[in-house]
């Protein structure tokens, strides 16, 4: 896929967005073809040149960009000529997706094994143990805390693990307790 054409995607220019920051976007959403140094994307696109660095390193870390070093003969200065490898990114957005999954397939047997209580004042959230300690009672603000439902919560997380799931091609583990 061309570079033009994984640009017009919103979901990988969200997530270059996410990686490089308002700041950096421009130097993300501008990918030149071949080789270019810092000092001509910041030219070119108007930006301080520690901008352009930053973001270069940043899609450098996260294997987009790839760059190689010439040095000069006669000031011995080194040179930095960046490539971009956007090809790399579904399979980043991939990595990233089962990330997501394995965070709220824990998530969710964190609320599964949990029972919770919420002061309703200051909207903090207990576990059963904390509420406990506290004699259920806020410790900010003294009122009660009641138990809280987290159905809702529970059913929303398992939609989006269905999803994902779905859109990884993968199957759902049964864990019965």
């Amino acid at each position: 896929m061309a570079f033009e054409e994984l640009l017009e995607d919103p979901v990988i220019q969200k997530y270059l967005h996410e990686l490089v920051g308002p700041k950096g976007m421009p130097v993300a959403a501008a990918p030149p073809d071949g080789e270019v140094t810092d000092e001509e994307l910041a030219e070119e696109l108007g930006l301080e040149l520690n901008d352009v660095r930053r973001a270069l390193f940043i899609l450098y870390e996260n294997d987009l960009a790839s760059y190689r070093r010439l040095r000069d003969e006669d000031s011995g200065w080194l040179t930095y000529l960046w490539t971009f490898e956007y090809d790399k990114i579904p399979e980043k957005l991939e990595e990233e997706m089962y990330r997501l999954l394995d965070a709220l397939e824990d998530r969710e047997q964190y609320e599964h094994e949990n029972e919770f209580y919420l002061c309703e004042v200051c909207g903090i959230r207990f576990e059963f143990d904390e509420a406990m300690d506290f004699g259920f009672e806020c410790p900010e603000c003294g009122s009660s805390v009641d138990a809280m439902e987290n159905t809702a919560l529970v059913q929303a997380m398992e939609d989006r693990i269905d999803a994902l799931r779905d859109e990884l091609n993968v199957e759902r583990e049964e864990t019965e307790a």
